[in-house]
């Protein structure tokens, strides 16, 4: 066991050295996928402390979850981790539907759809960017080189960076607003975006550590979209949608 944890260290050190850049996008290039510039963001980097060194407390914590997650993989929880691993408009929204209490789609429910999945890269993709790329930390399946719950992705995560969890981020900042549009409803949907981070660590692609970084993320850019006028004026109409729903 000792030798396979050394090998594994050793494995990481050389991954670390590896650099991957994201593509920079924001409003400016995407107005139907973001509401913040790039500058506007909250600044993963400044905010979170250095992900857990390998040799610390913290990261036996996070070598535990990642035990732990493998163990559920194969039940219906596991399942569950596996269709919140889809980050696609649709899929995000479709996954929120039932503790939401009403079916968010494009058709359904449009307003709420639209600020929702616009507002999903600036929480995955923005507010994570800086320290993603700073520490390109590197994710559990490729430090102990074992399969994930979702073997598809795996080519694509193995080239970025896993501190903070940007999945986590998009998910726990989306519960965030759709708490503030039905809050009668407001358990059931924070425990939805609690359990998108742990499907993370379900299925091999975060550690724990990961995951609570990215709740802190998640509050952080939905502090900053309240101050977006877009946003704002987006988010008015989704409570009138939702006030028709009620009736």
């Amino acid at each position: 066991m000792q030798k396979v944890f050394v090998k594994s260290i050793i494995i990481y050190s050389l991954l670390c050295t590896n650099v991957f850049a994201i593509e920079a996008k924001d409003v400016t290039t995407d107005p139907q996928d973001y509401y913040l510039r790039e500058d506007q963001a909250p600044d993963s980097l400044l905010l979170l402390p250095q992900p857990p060194a390998y040799n610390s407390i913290e990261f036996l914590r996070d070598k535990a979850q990642y035990d732990w997650g493998k163990s559920m993989r194969n039940t219906e929880r596991g399942h569950q981790a596996y269709l919140d691993a889809d980050a696609t408009k649709d899929n995000v929204t479709k996954q929120f539907s039932p503790s939401f209490g009403y079916e968010i789609s494009s058709t359904k429910t449009p307003e709420i759809y639209k600020l929702i999945t616009t507002m999903k890269e600036d929480a995955g993709d923005l507010a994570t960017r800086s320290a993603k790329v700073h520490y390109n930390r590197v994710r559990p399946f490729s430090f102990f080189n074992e399969p994930t719950c979702r073997p598809e992705d795996e080519k694509t995560l193995s080239t970025n960076g896993s501190y903070p969890s940007g999945h986590t981020t998009l998910g726990f900042a989306i519960s965030l607003v759709l708490a503030e549009i039905n809050p009668q409803r407001q358990n059931e949907i924070l425990k939805r975006g609690y359990e998108i981070g742990e499907s993370r660590v379900i299925c091999g692609y975060h550690w724990q550590s990961d995951v609570d970084a990215a709740k802190v993320m998640a509050a952080a850019v939905v502090a900053q979209l309240h101050t977006n006028e877009e946003f704002n004026k987006q988010l008015v109409k989704a409570k009138e949608e939702f006030s028709q729903l009620k009736k």
